[in-house]
């Protein structure tokens, strides 16, 4: 399977991703928007990763490609091809679906708990655990999506789209140097807030990275499965 992944700044690559990829012998290639690149078309690859950045997705007079993004994450959404959207990814997905994405009411920025729906599509979701989270914009449900996941900042937080299609607010797939990467870039928004960590703790709880990279293989495996 030839696997695309969209990357919007250095800081926030695919993390354990990559070796889930590499474990399945699956190819993989990227555009980095930040780069400015020609992009792909949606026949180019058979399955789309979109991830995170500090951007908006309606920041398209600062960015000009996001607007070429999303057409093709609209193209490989209606060509009925697996897409996982993480964060912004998952803002551009609800977007391109016609929902609103707009500012939460608080950043949610930490190892905070997030509930899952035992109607999840991707077995083996517990109840409740610590996921990363990094956001400050959320979103409204696309008509026809399942929600799956809510935290207490934040009540939408995951959704699948006609099985094929998967939103995730939050970062499964953080491992130990994407953690720090994004605390080291992003560091001035660590302010005192109702759900913002400090520097300090986020580093304390990465206990749970393992545990939230297994679960990012689950939804990898449900994508692929066929």
């Amino acid at each position: 399977m030839h696997i695309h992944i969209f990357m919007h700044v250095p800081f926030e690559g695919p993390g354990c991703i990559i070796d889930w990829i590499n474990s399945r012998a699956h190819e993989v290639t990227y555009t980095h928007w930040y780069r400015h690149p020609t992009p792909p078309a949606a026949t180019d690859f058979d399955f789309l990763v979109v991830m995170g950045g500090p951007m908006g997705i309606h920041d398209e007079s600062e960015y000009p490609w996001l607007a070429v993004e999303k057409a093709i994450i609209r193209q490989a959404i209606h060509d009925q091809k697996p897409v996982l959207g993480i964060c912004l990814g998952a803002q551009l997905i609800a977007h391109v679906l016609g929902a609103n994405v707009y500012a939460n009411e608080q950043k949610e920025i930490g190892w905070y708990p997030v509930q899952f729906s035992p109607s999840s599509p991707v077995k083996g979701l517990p109840q409740e655990m610590r996921v990363f989270h990094w956001h400050g914009d959320t979103f409204d449900l696309p008509a026809g999506a399942a929600g799956f996941a809510a935290s207490a900042a934040t009540p939408n937080q995951a959704f699948v789209y006609k099985e094929k299609v998967i939103a995730l607010q939050f970062h499964f797939e953080v491992t130990q140097e994407s953690l720090d990467s994004m605390v080291q870039h992003g560091e001035e928004e660590l302010v005192a807030a109702p759900y913002v960590q400090d520097r300090g703790l986020i580093q304390d709880l990465a206990e749970f990275i393992p545990e939230n990279n297994e679960l990012m293989y689950g939804v990898l495996d449900y994508l692929t499965a066929e």
